[in-house]
Parts: C-alpha cells; sequence; structure tokens
C-alpha cells in the first residue's frame, strides 16, 4: 500500500512515532494513519523536522544506496536483515557518535521473509 507501481510509491506522508498529528493537517496533506516505527529524531529533533516522513520511490533505490533516514545500512541485504532491529547490531552504514551498536527499528516489513524470497525481493528492487 506504500511502495505501489507504476511510481512505486503512493507520495503520502507519514507521521514520526511520537508525533500527534493536528487535526487540520487531515485536511490539508495526504497522511497514513500509521506510523512505521522509524527513528523520530530526524523529523522531530532538527530545526527542518515536521514531524512527518514522505514514502519514497522504490525507483532507482539501489544506486541510492545507505537505507534508513541516517544511512544506517549500506545494502539492501543489511536493511532486509532482521537482525539490524536487536540492539547488538552493528550498522553497516552510519554509527551514532560514540556507539559501537546501534538497533536500527522501524520499517519492520520484508524482516520476516524465508531467505529465498528475500534474495528474491532486492533481486527485484535491484531493477526498478
Amino acid at each position: 500500500m506504500c511502495h505501489t507501481p507504476p511510481l512505486y510509491t503512493n507520495n503520502k506522508l507519514t507521521p514520526a512515532e511520537g508525533f500527534a498529528v493536528p487535526k487540520d493537517h487531515l485536511k490539508k496533506y495526504d497522511i497514513l494513519p500509521i506510523s512505521l516505527g522509524t527513528d523520530p529524531n530526524l523529523t522531530l529533533k532538527t530545526r527542518r523536522g515536521t514531524g512527518y516522513y514522505k514514502v519514497p520511490s522504490l525507483k532507482g533505490l539501489w544506486y541510492r544506496g545507505m537505507f534508513g533516514h541516517s544511512g544506517w545500512c549500506a545494502t539492501l541485504e543489511d536493511w532486509f536483515d532482521p537482525r539490524r532491529t536487536r540492539d547488538d547490531y552493528v550498522p553497516t552504514g552510519f554509527k551514532p557518535y560514540g556507539a559501537k551498536t546501534y538497533a536500527v527499528k522501524g520499517h519492520p516489513f520484508g524482516l520476516n521473509l524465508a531467505e529465498q524470497d528475500r534474495k528474491a525481493l532486492i533481486a527485484f528492487l535491484k531493477t526498478l
């Protein structure tokens, strides 16, 4: 429902975890009724933060690299590795200053796939 063809995005906003959507925003913006549990820091604790993340297109995903809103995972294989949500995970991309491990939480979709299905999904994403 988020990355629908042909654009592979629905162009909607998803509220960050902990953000209370103002009622008047529901009339002004196209907002998904769910939060994906991604790290809310960039959108809640920065000067330009809005409280929302926009659903990105999956087109060209394979060459953009560094996945997650802060670039925690260097490859799609890392992004779809269910171990990334554990507290002892060592990110292959950005790590917060002074951290040796960092759980990359949020966006649970695709984490529970069988290995063969995970490889097929990654192969498909690399064709977009």
